[in-house]
């Protein structure tokens, strides 16, 4: 499905949104109890990090509705007995990825359309109601264990069945999120990761305003401690630094670049087809070369801190295609994991909303039509520029109440347009008014591109940041209460 094909798909999800079965009930009869913060703790999750970058390379499986329609995206109103992968072979895939020397697997449980391929008990439509009446995430997990590999999966937010998109989120259709995650995560043993998609990305547009990626971390870290959380935001934030995702997720195939000396865990997701799933020409169509993969990618990648997942799109029959087969041998001559991958630094991981956006700003002095309000609006395109000529400036943020934050992030504007790659800043300070005189909290010379203080908790209703040099830019000062342990 592409970008016109899904706003069609929206208006026809608006217009029957209430004859698509009780979206607004997610198990009869319960609702998920409110969650506590889980406090996560950052030795065992850098542990957990580098362990995932161990493995290296990975197989993304894509095969839900889409598969039988000849799409990228499943249509939403098609029957449940469309799906009818009646040979069904996941050992074939697990022993295909084995012979690409794989580590890990990951499986596509919920699409964009709202179809699971496992029986949940909610109410969205799922494989008990297909022509395929049985678990294919069961049946996944188990070949793939069997295998000796690592089992990932991953869910949509964005459900268009459920009528689950922007501006429509429901305490009930979070309910329905909640019960489905715990479902996953309750029934399939551990996992190593879970991939999230259609959630704070530009064309999907639910927001972390709408649903909080806290709550959901909370659930998942609650459920399984050890299984890394990922969301597909790299289009919404920078990727040197972990914003709202334990491992950093890049979409190759939509042009999605890690960027060069990346500090942070990643990993690039592209295609060994020219689509995501399956189409009736792939039998005899070209397929990424192996040199390609190995050479240009999965290596490169490796040596940034980067694993490859590389998606391999079942048939209608659920078994992976021959040429499909041959490819992923051929990759495995080619290539062997060369053992654990270079370590890291623990990075600051952001899982709160940003304190600070949205709140009044003011500024010493800005450059026209530049002004404050763009280094706390959440957006890294933009950013706040001192006045002309300007050596020393500060910008500030107020609130209607003592608020508490314990962790801060100052981003300056390298690398923007008409602002040039070479820090402007000499110095830096942040500092609290508290009884008309100004605390320092934090402090420092020439930032990091993207600078992070951890901090012990600060509270006040005015926070500003002051810096000198030439004309300095800030794109995003931000602002977070981390939960900690």
């Amino acid at each position: 499905m592409n970008r016109r094909e899904f706003a069609k798909a929206l208006a026809v999800v608006g217009a029957f949104g209430s004859g698509m079965g009780t979206a607004w009930q997610a198990v009869a009869g319960t609702t998920p109890p409110a969650m506590r913060h889980v406090a996560v703790d950052p030795d065992r999750l850098l542990t957990l990090q580098q362990a995932f970058l161990d493995l290296r390379f990975g197989m993304f499986i894509h095969l839900n509705m889409a598969t039988f329609q000849d799409r990228e995206w499943g249509d939403p109103t098609r029957s449940p007995t469309l799906f009818n992968p009646k040979h069904l072979d996941t050992d074939q895939w697990a022993r295909a990825a084995k012979s690409a020397n794989m580590g890990y697997a990951c499986l596509t449980t919920k699409h964009h359309d709202g179809f699971c391929l496992w029986p949940t008990k909610t109410s969205s439509a799922n494989v008990m109601q297909s022509s395929y009446p049985h678990d294919v995430v069961r049946r996944y997990v188990d070949s793939f264990r069997k295998a000796g590999l690592k089992v990932c999966l991953y869910f949509s937010i964005l459900d268009l069945r459920q009528d689950i998109r922007a501006r429509t989120v429901t305490p009930e259709k979070i309910a329905l999120i909640k019960a489905q995650i715990t479902e996953l995560l309750t029934n399939y043993g551990p996992l190593t990761a879970l991939i999230l998609d259609g959630w704070n990305a530009s064309w999907s547009r639910i927001s972390y305003a709408e649903l909080a990626y806290r709550e959901i971390y909370d659930l998942v870290k609650s459920l399984q401690p050890d299984c890394l959380l990922t969301d597909h935001n790299a289009g919404s934030y920078p990727g040197t630094a972990l914003y709202y995702t334990d491992i950093k997720q890049y979409e190759q195939h939509a042009g999605q670049k890690i960027p060069a000396n990346s500090p942070v865990p990643s990993q690039s997701g592209t295609t060994l087809q020219s689509d995501w799933f399956w189409k009736t020409t792939y039998p005899t169509s070209e397929l990424a070369a192996a040199r390609t993969i190995v050479d240009d990618w999965l290596k490169p990648f490796n040596d940034n801190h980067c694993n490859l997942i590389l998606n391999v799109a079942p048939n209608r029959d659920g078994r992976f295609d021959d040429n499909a087969v041959a490819r992923l041998a051929e990759i495995g001559a080619l290539w062997k994991n060369p053992g654990p991958a270079a370590k890291i630094a623990r990075p600051v991981t952001i899982t709160t909303p940003d304190l600070a956006a949205g709140r009044p700003a003011w500024a010493s002095a800005s450059d026209e039509a530049v002004g404050p309000d763009q280094a706390f609006d959440d957006d890294f395109r933009t950013y706040w520029l001192a006045d002309r000529g300007t050596t020393e400036a500060w910008i500030e943020v107020r609130f209607d109440a003592p608020t508490t934050f314990n962790t801060l992030s100052i981003v300056e504007a390298r690398g923007r347009e008409g602002y040039g790659d070479a820090s402007r800043i000499v110095s830096y300070k942040v500092e609290i008014e508290r009884d008309g005189k100004w605390i320092g909290i934090a402090a420092g010379a020439t930032p990091e591109p993207y600078q992070f203080h951890e901090i012990a908790p600060a509270t006040a209703k005015r926070v500003r940041l002051s810096v000198t040099g030439r004309q300095p830019g800030i794109v995003e000062f931000g602002l977070y209460d981390e939960p900690r342990g």
